[in-house]
């Protein structure tokens, strides 16, 4: 009796390995300083490893409530309205997900129906296009300038119509570390004002504005959180990305439909991690002390980087500093980044990667979430370009 494997027609036929794996599978194989993926490689805080150890041994291990454990959303309210001053109901207007990829996929799925259109603006992470195909939306791609990165509001204002749903923004901005401005964020209120389109703000780099400058959270701007879902991760901002806790926030009848989407796809997200989180956040220190923790390494990379024929381009948040490097290559981005890393040690993503049409300008992306003592081995490595 012969043995049958049905086939199946894929939901995303044109996804297939990411530039990530790729990249990282490259650097291992030569050995290369992996500064592409963006992860730190150094671990958190010990008081938030023992809060979750303690949750466990406490008994904190069956199913917490399906939007999360109350003191945790409670937290998560609290901190919003201290830093942002908007005042979110914890009970029903704030999520806690599993990461903030799956809080970004069940927002597109609970807000979007077949034949809608989704605005992503390119360059843009890669789960937001895939997350929306899923939806059975279309994905409209808007490009921000080139170079700047910066949102061309005219360009995002023609490509609305009366079958969009929803506009995705990300700042501050993976891959280019760009931030929106406070007239940019007001610019967007008022064109969103008169329309019917969601917003899903996508902030998970919150905790990573530089220069003392603020987040310009889209919970800080009345109209705009009315008609926005707030996704953000504890996993950036508490060196944790494995352990994929997130969360959402947006006005109640919004996230009433985030909850049908978020009950049947994971239904709620592991409870000692929560329990721990809540009681870490009590103490808001580690956050308000993250931007200066980034910005040392970002300086300090930025001058090991002075030192290169590579021109680094503006860093206003995250964790990535995008360089220019027409000085040194004139191969594609893509072609630049392998060699990058079989000839000089060092792993990097093209920003050609996070364009739907793979748009190549010349430049490529580097994670200084690292060690200083990796960072200085990738510079270098980087100084004998």
């Amino acid at each position: 009796m012969s043995t049958l494997s049905p086939s199946i027609t894929s939901r995303l036929p044109d996804v297939g390995t990411t530039i990530f794996t790729t990249m990282s599978a490259l650097a291992v194989q030569h050995q290369a300083v992996n500064l592409g993926q963006g992860f730190p490689d150094f671990g958190c805080d010990p008081a938030l490893t023992a809060a979750v150890t303690q949750a466990m041994q406490q008994g904190h291990n069956q199913y917490p409530p399906m939007a999360g454990v109350a003191a945790l959303r409670e937290a998560v309210a609290h901190k919003i309205h201290t830093l942002y001053g908007h005042a979110y109901d914890a009970v029903t207007e704030i999520t806690i997900t599993a990461g903030a990829t799956q809080a970004l996929l069940t927002a597109i799925l609970a807000a979007t129906q077949p034949g809608d259109e989704v605005i992503v603006l390119d360059p843009c992470y890669d789960s937001y296009v895939p997350a929306i195909q899923m939806a059975g939306a279309t994905a409209v791609r808007v490009p921000l300038t080139p170079g700047s990165f910066r949102p061309d509001f005219a360009r995002i204002a023609a490509a609305i119509t009366v079958r969009t749903r929803m506009l995705v923004i990300n700042s501050p901005h993976n891959p280019s570390g760009t931030v929106w401005t406070e007239a940019e964020m007001l610019q967007l209120q008022e064109l969103l004002a008169p329309t019917n389109v969601l917003l899903l703000s996508d902030e998970v780099y919150e905790h990573m504005v530089f220069d003392g400058k603020p987040h310009l959270s889209a919970s800080r701007y009345p109209a705009l959180a009315a008609r926005s879902f707030v996704v953000s991760s504890f996993g950036k901002t508490f060196h944790v990305t494995g352990w994929k806790v997130g969360t959402v926030a947006a006005p109640a009848a919004l996230m009433a439909e985030f909850r049908k989407i978020h009950q049947f796809n994971v239904f709620t997200v592991n409870t000692p991690m929560q329990v721990g989180l809540a009681q870490y956040l009590q103490n808001p220190q580690p956050y308000v002390q993250l931007p200066a923790f980034y910005q040392a390494k970002r300086d300090a990379f930025r001058a090991g980087l002075a030192k290169t024929r590579l021109k680094p381009m503006d860093c206003s948040g995250t964790y990535f500093q995008t360089v220019d490097i027409s000085a040194v290559s004139t191969q594609s981005e893509a072609a630049f980044c392998e060699w990058l890393t079989q000839e000089i040690g060092v792993a990097a993503i093209p920003t050609s990667a996070f364009y739907g049409d793979g748009f190549d300008q010349g430049m490529v992306r580097f994670c200084f979430a690292k060690q200083e003592q990796t960072l200085q081995q990738a510079l270098e490595r980087l100084q004998k370009l």
